[in-house]
């Protein structure tokens, strides 16, 4: 699979058909994946991978909070800023229409289940959490995201797929008692990763037209 193959399929994949992905695998590419660039080599991220009792363990400890209406841990970062403009606005809201597509805006409690199958990672047998030192600033945070778009490239190479999730820092003291992270680091986000359920509808959420994000001089 080539670079543009790669990027022209990687999605957001919300059902995995369990199937375990091999140790090693995992292994190549996030030895691969530590070319990423990063400013001054400082590689700011640190990453957990999960997987088998330790991931099911995670499950079950999220979705006891989640079902006991735990409403999560109080945010560490801000996720979007709190008054989107346009046109940025307009795109998250046509994102999530694509997404809880057939889902009535008014049925609470099925958009809830949408959501909540974040903490079961999709049914995904494997899960990467990155984080990232306290004291780094935004451009470690930049670093950290070309790296993990460069780990979502080589899973597409190895024909697997992956969710990355923000949504995990909602949960992230349970995230912690799993991993056990030391206090300097905090959590960026998880990723869950798998092989597509080929049995399941992956929406394909739609991206803006070049002419609003590009412009060509000269």
């Amino acid at each position: 699979m080539d670079v543009y193959e790669a990027v022209a399929t990687r999605r957001a994949v919300r059902a995995f058909d369990g199937t375990p992905v091999p140790h090693e695998v995992l292994a190549r590419l996030l030895r691969a994946a530590s070319r990423a660039p990063s400013g001054g080599n400082l590689q700011p991220w640190h990453v957990y991978v999960v997987t088998g009792e330790p991931l099911a363990q995670l499950k079950k400890r999220t979705a006891e909070r989640v079902a006991a209406g735990d409403p999560g841990d109080e945010r560490e970062y801000t996720m979007y800023p709190p008054d989107l403009p346009s046109p940025y606005r307009e795109r998250r809201s046509a994102a999530a229409a694509q997404r809880y597509r057939g889902i009535p805006r008014d049925d609470a409690a099925a958009r809830q289940a949408a959501v909540a199958r974040n903490w079961d990672c999709f049914g995904a047998p494997a899960a990467l959490f990155c984080y990232l030192d306290r004291t780094m600033g935004a451009a470690q945070w930049a670093d950290a995201g070309m790296y993990l778009q460069t780990v979502m490239l080589l899973l597409r190479a190895e024909g697997l797929d992956n969710c990355p999730q923000m949504a995990w820092s909602v949960y992230r003291t349970t995230v912690a008692e799993v991993v056990s992270p030391p206090e300097r680091l905090i959590l960026f986000c998880g990723m869950s990763i798998g092989y597509a359920d080929p049995a399941a509808s992956q929406e394909r959420i739609e991206r803006a037209p070049m002419a609003e994000t590009v412009t060509f001089l000269g």
